[in-house]
């Protein structure tokens, strides 16, 4: 009973390969039968290798003809083998109806092994989908149960025992292991995750058990995100392929008008026999068929939409992986795109009296239950000094936090704030504190009792990868990159002059840079936008190439974007940039191909020197050569 059920399996996957087989058996025992002269043995076989063989493309083509009222090449090549099968049976020449079977078996195999091509690239874009669990263990009363993630609400705690697939985006509330984020983010090594750490659905846990809580809804994990718009990418036609559909339709029109003529106006006008007219227009039929430049775009952009995803890069579509290779300026956001967005500390100065770590430890007893992304970063730089928290604490938002640390009050926060606590200012930290300032970090005092004991310089992490993709960027050409911002001019120019970036645009709001974006694009026409917030999202709509960073951007930025980078890395920009532009070569020497293929057998039906079987394995094999030229960009 298996062996039965794996044929029907293998039969229903493989259906044109199996089509092709028959057919090609069927012609060759009915080419056989006509080389003995049993032409009764040979008209049963014939028929059913037409049949078998041309099927699938007679219902394409006729289901294209009824119901959109148009001709396509499917319908063109029936027409041309039941054309040659017709004129041998007409002039007792049955060796035009071997012709005919051959040109129905080419096809055939020809779709085969297009299918099969295309398969490749529908595999490697898929191989997201299995990255999704259909099930979670959540912790229910203290016992472990498994629901299917539909069922998952925000606040559940789930368990993933070494070895299984997150099952939906979430963060650590206990254990410790490394994860396999490479299928989500492209990042090829391991990435350690301990408690507090985000982990996202379809990476693959080490080996360490984690208890993880549901932070958001799990169809809006960034894996169903990824595959809702890969989906959307494969459905999506770019510009460029709806004009060759266009082209297709109203060259298919050209072709039957000069193929009736072909087949009427040679006797009259060249004095030649009805047979060879006949047979001249029906190969005429078959060498001018556009299905080589049919084949031309899409196997390109989606061979180049499945590399990208591999790497990190999410392309929504083939129109974007098209643009993002004629982009000639970028404009960059700053907070959270060229710089990490999380605030750090820099620097810690202190007065003689104490040590850096006085000042660290003082500062984090007071800031050690806030929630203020600085007295986070303060606590998480203290981390290794033994804290003790604070009581009595009272934090002024805007201004600063008191709090009794050891019996003494402790003071945190801008200048005018503790100056209202302590007796006066040193002068030596005045000046520190100033040049911090011009530099556009931030500046926190801190002081105990009436006593002044340090300055901390807080800034945002320039992310690393940052110079080296702006170096990277001009290097390929890119002739304009800026940076906007909504933050104040120093701040912007020290990050600028950081990365590389020479032209700046600061104290923006998101409506500004709009602004920026179309004055762009009437200077440079093509121009990209990298951000993450929801004030970018504006810009980034505008943008003729839209770029989010994937962990790091809002939702609405997410969904702005035409290119999503999943680890966040700049670099990935750089290599986006290299797809679309060899994507558009690929596509440029795909269409020369097939275009030179079409007037080489023009020309070589009209002078008479090709035959309706080599006018149908030129125009056969020019449309498999061109779609296994698209598939380079799988590399």
């Amino acid at each position: 009973m298996l062996y039965p059920q794996r044929l029907g399996q293998f039969t229903r996957e493989h259906a044109d390969t199996v089509a092709a087989l028959l057919c090609g058996l069927l012609l060759f025992l009915g080419w056989f039968a006509l080389h003995l002269g049993w032409l009764g043995f040979a008209f049963l076989l014939l028929p059913a290798a037409y049949v078998i063989g041309g099927y699938e493309s007679a219902r394409e083509g006729l289901t294209t003809l009824f119901k959109e009222k148009e001709l396509d090449v499917d319908l063109l090549m029936i027409v041309a083998a039941i054309g040659a099968a017709s004129l041998g049976l007409w002039r007792r020449e049955y060796h035009l109806i071997i012709d005919g079977a051959i040109l129905i078996l080419i096809f055939a195999i020809s779709g085969a092994l297009e299918g099969y091509a295309m398969q490749r690239t529908e595999r490697s874009i898929r191989s997201l989908m299995s990255l999704t669990s259909d099930t979670a263990r959540v912790l229910l009363q203290g016992r472990e149960e498994e629901i299917p993630i539909s069922q998952l609400k925000v606040g559940d705690e789930i368990v993933v025992k070494p070895g299984e697939l997150i099952p939906t985006d979430g963060i650590i509330l206990s254990g410790y292991s490394t994860l396999n984020q490479a299928a989500i983010t492209g990042e090829s090594l391991p990435v350690e995750k301990t408690v507090g750490a985000e982990v996202f659905a379809g990476t693959l846990n080490g080996y360490g058990a984690l208890q993880i809580k549901v932070h958001k809804p799990a169809q809006s994990s960034l894996i169903q995100r990824v595959i809702r718009l890969v989906e959307q990418a494969q459905t999506e036609a770019p510009p460029s392929q709806e004009f060759i559909d266009r082209f297709e339709k109203g060259y298919a029109k050209i072709i039957v008008v000069a193929g009736i003529l072909l087949a009427t106006l040679p006797p009259f006008l060249w004095g030649w026999d009805w047979e060879t007219t006949i047979y001249r227009a029906l190969t005429f039929l078959v060498v001018a068929s556009p299905c080589a430049l049919m084949a031309a775009i899409m196997p390109t952009l989606l061979s180049g939409i499945a590399n990208g995803a591999r790497q990190g890069i999410l392309f929504k579509n083939g129109a974007q992986l098209e643009k993002i290779g004629k982009v000639r300026a970028i404009a960059f956001d700053k907070t959270g795109t060229l710089t990490t967005g999380q605030v750090q500390v820099f620097q810690v100065v202190s007065v003689s009296e104490y040590t850096q770590a006085d000042v660290l430890k003082a500062s984090a007893s007071v800031e050690f239950y806030s929630e203020h992304p600085i007295g986070k970063a303060i606590v998480q730089a203290a981390g290794d000094l033994d804290l003790v928290g604070a009581i009595q604490v009272q934090a002024i938002p805007g201004q600063g936090i008191v709090g009794i640390a050891q019996e003494q009050q402790i003071i945190v926060g801008n200048a005018v704030f503790v100056q209202q606590y302590v007796t006066n200012l040193p002068e030596k930290l005045r000046e520190i504190a100033q040049s911090w300032e011009q530099t556009g970090k931030t500046v926190v005092w801190v002081a105990r009792g009436v006593e002044v004991m340090g300055v901390i310089a807080i800034a945002d992490q320039v992310r690393s990868q940052a110079a080296a993709t702006i170096t990277r960027l001009k290097k390929l050409g890119v002739e304009q990159i800026v940076m906007l911002t909504g933050d104040n001019q120093e701040t912007a120019y020290s990050v600028a002059k950081a990365v590389g970036i020479d032209r700046v645009y600061a104290q923006l709001l998101p409506e500004d840079k709009l602004d920026v974006i179309r004055r762009l694009q009437q200077q440079y026409q093509t121009v990209a936008m990298v951000g993450d917030g929801i004030n970018d999202a504006p810009a980034l709509a505008q943008a003729s190439v839209g770029i989010a960073m994937g962990i790091s951007g809002s939702d609405v930025a997410l969904e702005t974007a035409d290119i999503v980078l999943m680890a966040d890395k700049l670099e990935k920009i750089a290599v986006a940039i290299y797809l679309g532009r060899r994507s558009q070569l690929i596509v440029k020497q795909n269409i020369v191909v097939a275009l030179g293929f079409i007037l080489l057998l023009l020309v070589g039906n009209f002078l008479g020197n090709i035959n309706l079987p080599i006018g149908v394995i030129g125009h056969e094999g020019s449309t498999v050569l061109v779609t296994l030229s698209g598939l380079r960009l799988l590399k």
